[in-house]
């Protein structure tokens, strides 16, 4: 099998891991990106679905509305000859229009439910152990998204089938009333601002388990978490970690297609980068690695 790792600078990622080593589990939280970071590239053969493009609205005519709003923004997303800012201006006109759509056409939460059932999407190999890994130590997890939290939180209890107190997630937010979408709270998280609302906007996803403790870590305390692994598959994720005063921060980088093209920008950019869809084993590696004691 193809070498799935590759380290750019492996002195500085041995002087990285033994800063936070050094300063112990209660300094670290990780970051994460969640489709195809958390989630695998591949499923099935085919292009597994996002958590956004698996939503089937039970209205075909509004499905196609949002689908025309992709077609038309999606290039504008990856235009090179448009402005950062402009377009900043056209994302958050796209997310606000598919949001005005999901209201509109009267998406349910069981519509939702009905969705990630059908839905061709499925955790990397080794997600659901390094949570449970994390979870034990009481470091937290952010999840980060510009697609919509509540989809996400159900792709979690349906693919692994627990709930994990430590891991919060940072993106857009349904407000339902008798099952029907009415609403979206707190400010448009879209894929070029999803690092500025990062600690207002998280939420723990164990709040929709019912569990009665609460989080591990207040946002003040995640502040103080100073060290960071962040987890991303596009160079763009680095800056998920903009809004935090970190020491020390070792990037992750999933290559998972146009490998060839894209490993030099990748090795640049990121600490470790895991190619070929790679399983969680290496990242579980890492953050061991991070919390022994021995040198």
């Amino acid at each position: 099998m193809e070498d799935i790792k590759l380290v750019g600078d492996p002195v500085l990622l041995h002087n990285k891991l033994a800063a936070i080593r050094s300063a112990g589990p209660q300094k670290l939280q990780v970051i994460a990106d969640f489709d195809a970071t958390l989630t695998k590239f591949w499923v099935n053969g085919t292009r597994g679905q996002s958590s956004h493009g698996l939503l089937q609205q039970d209205n075909p005519e509004y499905d196609a509305k949002r689908q025309q709003l992709y077609e038309h923004y999606h290039p504008l997303e990856f235009s090179p000859t448009i402005g950062l800012e402009e377009k900043r201006k056209l994302m958050e006109e796209w997310w606000g229009k598919t949001h005005g759509l999901l209201i509109e056409g009267g998406l349910t939460y069981e519509s939702i439910k009905q969705s990630v059932a059908n839905a061709n999407i499925a955790f990397r190999e080794g997600v659901s152990e390094l949570f449970e890994f994390l979870e034990e130590r009481d470091i937290p997890v952010l999840i980060f998204s510009a697609g919509l939290a509540d989809i996400i939180e159900e792709v979690l209890r349906q693919k692994l089938r627990r709930s994990f107190k430590n891991v919060k997630i940072v993106s857009n937010r349904m407000v339902f009333n008798n099952g029907q979408l009415v609403s979206f709270k707190g400010k448009l998280i879209h894929s070029l601002n999803k690092n500025e609302h990062a600690l207002d906007m998280a939420a723990p996803v164990h709040e929709r388990f019912g569990d009665i403790d609460g989080p591990t870590d207040d946002n003040d305390l995640l502040k103080k978490r100073t060290n960071v692994l962040l987890l991303g598959d596009h160079t763009g994720d680095l800056g998920m970690s903009d809004g935090l005063n970190y020491d020390t921060r070792i990037s992750v980088g999933f290559l998972n297609h146009n490998v060839e093209n894209s490993l030099s920008c990748y090795r640049e950019a990121f600490d470790v980068v895991l190619m070929n869809d790679a399983p969680m084993w290496e990242v579980i590696k890492l953050v061991s690695h991070t919390c022994s004691s021995g040198k």
